[in-house]
């Protein structure tokens, strides 16, 4: 074990202020952040400004990540930019007897540490990520297919909020009990009965960490952090087409650990051959005793259902649904129902997918409109939103694999095309693919249509579904919900009792639900130590980023009693 460089002492005399406004935001859920989300906030004390985080980026391509792991047998990569290069980058991969071993050893010493240095361990390691917050930018774009400024604050300020989130409610919960306690029992005529206790928070044991392409970081520290922070070794396993954002911050996370006086193989990397698919393997192994997974509902499923010996949390896959009933701005409504398609070509676990809209049409401040004329209004605005090509690039990024550009090719012969994509064109990265939004028209009455839109449809497709009534809209958000889940819902509606029905459901059904929004804010974000990401109530996800759940499981209170 190293030497400390890190005592103690001064890591709580610097981060328990950042560590007491976190539990404070999480108590009041109002806006707070410590890292800043516009990238001309770096460059001063210590972080990396935009160039030297693009040279940072540059200079681990084509090179080998040592990260200095027992039981490395081979080197592996292969990741290519959705952009077009490769990265040629190569990870140490693990011979796994060895190194699950190694990553036990240095347990008991990081439980001891106890809740507080923990914690302070966690938000150094979050300070030096939020410093190279430009080289991670480009890491998780050349990974992700994000467009910059997305991969930037996504990648970057809000996944180390919610890093940091995790641990304000791993602190939390592991605080919610006196670490002694002295117990006396009268009996009466008799000396009382009098014990002294002890109570320790326990970590399960060895956490593993199944990545995803499209947000490695912001979906990836939640479930690293809160492991770390509750006592266990990380084991990161990143999907195998984004594991160089996960692999810096492996990097970073063993470096503050040694610094710090602990083993740094309390976290380490798993990256594999191309084809090896090793997470099965390492969900069932005895020592994995945590799994957080984000990624197709099929695999969350069987980790479910297989990796018994452990404590799993999934996000898996929605099918996320609006109702447009009525609006009193029919503008701002359109402009923003346009954003939330076209955002990161719709490669998120948030982003709509159906819109139920009657089939008689909404009431709106600029008078009646029509099922045809909503659907062509929608078309229309996402059509000048991304209009200019430079614009598009910008929120769109690019097609982040194969698969998601060939759901969006196969859409357009699900039903009426109200918006056909098209190519757009990157100067910049020639070799990316770059599509806009497709939107279809579905009747919700036909049997033949429900294929499509109680589906899934990963990527930039949506499906304009025409209902009956508001009724029959509210009874299709419950079955969509109840039976294929969803980690978003959004409505529009001026009818009180059509609000009251919709909120209803989603109570009822667990879904998190986002009314008449019309301005900056969109159903397909949300903001950490604020809103809750998921509900962990419906089959999308089985567990919520970031609530006391998340963590308390992470962990088990041992007690041990003495006569006083």
């Amino acid at each position: 074990m190293a030497a400390a460089e890190l005592t103690a002492h001064a890591l709580i005399a610097q981060h328990r202020p950042t560590l007491d406004q976190a539990l404070e935001a999480i108590r009041t859920r109002a806006y707070w952040s410590p890292h800043p989300e516009h990238p001309k906030a770096y460059g001063e004390n210590g972080s990396l400004d935009a160039a030297a985080g693009k040279a940072a980026f540059d200079a681990v391509l084509n090179t080998r990540l040592d990260l200095g792991q027992p039981g490395t047998d081979d080197w592996v990569g292969g990741e290519v930019s959705p952009y077009g290069a490769a990265l040629g980058v190569t990870y140490p991969h693990a011979d796994v007897d060895e190194l699950l071993p190694a990553m036990t050893a240095g347990q008991r010493a990081w439980r001891d540490a106890g809740a507080e240095v923990r914690a302070v361990v966690c938000l150094e390691i979050l300070k030096r990520i939020s410093d190279r917050t430009h080289e991670f930018a480009h890491a998780v774009m050349h990974t992700s297919g994000q467009a910059f400024m997305m991969a930037f604050q996504a990648g970057g300020p809000h996944a180390q909020d919610r890093g940091l989130e995790a641990v304000a409610y791993a602190y939390a919960e592991q605080v919610r009990t006196p670490g002694t306690a002295e117990w006396s029992k009268p009996q009466g005529k008799r000396d009382p009965l009098t014990l002294t206790k002890s109570f320790t928070p326990v970590p399960r044991g060895i956490a593993l960490l199944i990545g995803c392409n499209t947000f490695p970081t912001w979906n990836g520290y939640p479930g690293l952090f809160a492991s770390l922070a509750t006592g266990n070794a990380v084991l990161v396993k990143p999907h195998p087409r984004a594991v160089l954002p996960l692999a810096l911050t492996v990097s970073v996370a063993r470096e503050v650990l040694a610094a710090a006086g602990f083993d740094p193989n309390l976290v380490a990397l798993a990256a594999e051959r191309p084809g090896e698919g090793i997470a099965k393997t390492l969900a069932t192994r005895p020592e994995i005793r945590i799994v957080d997974y984000t990624g197709s509902t099929a695999f969350g499923d069987w980790l479910e259902a297989n990796a018994r010996q452990a404590q799993v949390y999934t996000e898996k896959a929605g099918v996320n649904t609006v109702i447009v009933h009525s609006t009193a701005d029919y503008k701002g409504m359109l402009a923003n129902l346009a954003f939330s398609l076209s955002l990161y070509s719709g490669q998120m676990c948030t982003t709509p997918q159906n819109l139920l809209i009657p089939r008689a049409g909404i009431l709106t401040d600029e008078g009646p409109k029509s099922f045809d004329e909503v659907v062509a209004d929608l078309a229309r605005s996402v059509d000048g939103l991304l209009g200019d090509d430079a614009r598009a690039n910008a929120l769109l990024g690019a097609i982040v694999n194969p698969d998601v550009k060939a759901r969006l090719e196969a859409a357009a012969g699900l039903g009426e095309v109200a918006l056909a994509s098209r190519e757009v064109s990157n100067p910049d990265f020639p070799d990316a693919v770059v599509r806009t939004p497709v939107i279809v028209k579905l009747d919700g009455a036909k049997p033949d249509d429900e294929a499509a839109y109680m589906s899934e449809c990963f990527g930039p497709v949506s499906f304009a579904v025409a209902v009956d009534s508001a009724a029959d809209a509210i009874a299709l958000l419950r079955r969509t919900v109840r039976e294929k889940g969803a980690m978003t819902v959004g409505a529009y509606t001026t009818d009180g009792e059509v609000e009251e029905a919709i909120q209803e459901v989603c109570l009822e059904e667990a879904a998190q639900l986002s009314l008449n929004l019309t301005g900056g804010v969109y159903v397909n974000q949300t903001a950490a130590f604020s809103d809750f990401h998921g509900s962990g109530g419906n089959p999308a996800a089985n567990a919520a980023l970031t609530d006391g759940a998340f963590v308390a499981s992470r962990f088990r209170v041992v007690e041990v009693r003495r006569d006083a």
